[in-house]
């Protein structure tokens, strides 16, 4: 449409709308809904019909209800970017706010409270006070919105005309579920922002929240709320504290059929309350994970693959915990098929979890069948999660027999991962470098591809040169190809591992090492520059010298550094039931 017909076309929409608003004539009703639904088409799709905003108000005098909520959604959509036209809306509005139609007076009650100009604030207050003591719930339901968006266009209005106040009684004693629900949701938003009161006045109003006459007034209605207002309950009892072991008691009784719950969200906050309320006590808190467990299993096995991850990346925050309590249910985070990638590899980091003496066989075994995975992503996973169990020191002697079997698969990705963790073993556990030498020797150099995988090569081939006899001619290669090596981390590992290998087979190395130093001076990555002067200037000063600062006696790694500390994990737990635990980071 262009812009003369669009202007032809709103100034016959105009015409029209003018022409029936006083019509009182059988059908007319009809002929104003195509109309309507004429103009917000045009307005959905971005064209503007703010000019027609008269003749809109001027039809809203109807009782069709259709019409009238087609009229609000207008309304609301124009007031706000033409406040002298949101004036024109007033009248009509507050007398709907009195119609004898409970569903339209909660529509235009909520169409005058989403009008957001400040001017118009003094308009709201009676129809506010009027909606919160309507005999109709859902009046009093969209009352208490009402109040929240008072609330943040004129905050010292709201609370000068005592509506949190209202709103509190309604929250203890309203029948309707939705409506103490709705006021729970208000005042929470409006006690996290208040604005222009005192510490001690925010933090008196966010106490009575939490005062034990309102937990528990919510706790014996929980079953009548939806599952939405359940998880808003539930994340609030979360914050209180009881007043001795005896109320948490009665309160996981409330609760205990929460865990039951078709929901995932409604369990997980549920779970939120028991772990709270036990943090002290440390036997019933190991309970409780018996407890818990059953119902998040359940729920790992059912929903879609997004609900899957998210109670299983809370399953995997506990699992961490307290990995001793899962060691049974390993088999339940064995991956499916159907499993999407990001499902599995959650999978695999509880499997690495709860491995321990009893079940590591069983697992390592599975991941070894993933290890031939169609998904290189996953098959490189299960390789790295086998690592680490061999490292948690499970079972070490068959382990370290399925690591060199991968390296016979002769697929480069297998073998890039393979080595890296066997690199990782040898430091770890010295004591099998016989077994693990014999078949990294065999491993051809051409094969390995991956930065990581030749730096681990290299490594091996420097740290143990008497038990590889190839090793300065393997080395020698990679020496040749300096020039084509992109990796600065690969070329530093060759420095030191050529460097050693002189100190051990010094008649084969020599002039590698002259070669290796005089690449390493004139490289342009200054680490690579610096480690080759260094070597040269320690050479200088004697082999022996030399020797003890390059290749000085080790011992074997106790521990491998941990990627979270466990403070971090601690905050996350404390963040239960929210996205830092999906994301595995402190809010």
């Amino acid at each position: 449409m262009n812009a003369d017909s669009r202007k032809g076309e709103l100034a016959d929409l105009k015409a029209q709308l003018r022409q029936l608003a006083g019509s009182r004539q059988p059908g007319v009703e009809d002929i104003k809904r195509e109309l309507y639904k004429k103009v917000i088409s045009y307005m959905t799709i971005g064209i503007d019909v703010s000019s027609l905003f008269s003749e809109m108000v001027m039809c809203s005098a109807t009782s069709d209800l259709v019409l009238k909520k087609m009229c609000y959604l207008y309304v609301g959509n124009y007031a706000r970017g033409h406040p002298d036209l949101a004036l024109l809306t007033i009248n009509f509005l507050q007398k709907d706010c009195h119609d004898d139609d409970p569903m339209i007076r909660g529509l235009a009650l909520r169409s005058l409270c989403s009008l957001r100009v400040k001017n118009l604030v003094e308009y709201l207050i009676g129809p506010l006070r009027s909606g919160l003591k309507d005999a109709n719930g859902y009046v009093r339901t969209v009352a208490a919105m009402g109040v929240l968006k008072l609330y943040h266009i004129a905050p010292s209005q709201c609370t000068d005309n005592e509506f949190p106040a209202m709103l509190r009684a309604l929250l203890l004693n309203d029948p309707d579920a939705q409506v103490v629900a709705n006021c729970l949701c208000a005042l929470q938003e409006i006690y996290t922002a208040e604005v222009n009161v005192s510490p001690e006045t925010a933090a008196r109003d966010r106490e009575h929240l939490l005062s034990k006459p309102v937990i528990y007034s919510l706790l014996n209605r929980i079953k009548d709320f939806t599952e939405w207002a359940q998880c808003l309950v539930l994340d609030m009892v979360s914050k209180y504290v009881p007043s001795d072991s005896d109320e948490s008691f009665d309160m996981m009784n409330i609760l205990e059929d929460r865990l039951q719950h078709t929901n995932s969200a409604v369990v997980l906050a549920a779970i939120k309350v028991f772990l709270h309320l036990t943090i002290s006590m440390a036997d019933i808190h190991q309970q409780v994970y018996e407890r818990i467990k059953a119902p998040l299993l359940t729920l790992v096995n059912s929903g879609s693959a997004e609900q899957t991850y998210a109670v299983l990346s809370h399953l995997h925050l506990l699992v961490l915990r307290a990995p001793v309590l899962f060691s049974n249910d390993y088999k339940h985070f064995y991956c499916r098929y159907s499993d999407p990638t990001y499902v599995k590899k959650l999978k695999l980091e509880m499997l690495t979890a709860v491995a321990n003496e009893t079940n590591t066989y069983e697992i390592v075994t599975e991941l070894s069948e993933y290890a031939a995975n169609v998904d290189v992503a996953i098959a490189r996973e299960s390789i790295r999660a086998v690592g680490k169990i061999a490292l948690q020191q499970y079972d070490v002697n068959a382990i370290v027999d399925r690591l060199l079997q991968f390296l016979e698969m002769e697929k480069d990705y297998v073998t890039a991962e393979t080595l890296v963790l066997v690199k990782d073993l040898l430091r770890k556990y010295p004591q099998w470098s016989h077994d693990c030498i014999a078949v990294v020797g065999s491993v051809s150099s051409k094969t390995v591809t991956e930065p990581k995988a030749k730096s681990a090569l290299v490594w091996m081939l420097g740290e143990y040169a008497y038990d590889m006899p190839d090793a300065p001619y393997i080395l020698e290669g990679f020496i040749e190809n300096w020039i084509e090596e992109d990796s600065a981390q690969v070329r530093l590992e060759l420095l030191t591992a050529v460097t050693k290998i002189f100190f051990k087979r010094p008649p084969e190395s020599i002039k590698m090492l002259g070669a290796a130093l005089s690449a390493g001076l004139a490289d342009a990555h200054q680490d690579v520059h610096d480690r080759a002067l260094l070597y040269y200037r320690l050479l200088q000063q004697g082999v022996e010298v030399a020797e003890r600062v390059v290749n000085p006696a080790k011992q074997a790694v106790s521990v491998f550094a941990d990627t979270q500390s466990s403070e971090i994990k601690d905050r996350i737990f404390d963040e239960f039931n929210s996205l830092s635990v999906v994301y595995q980071q402190v809010s």
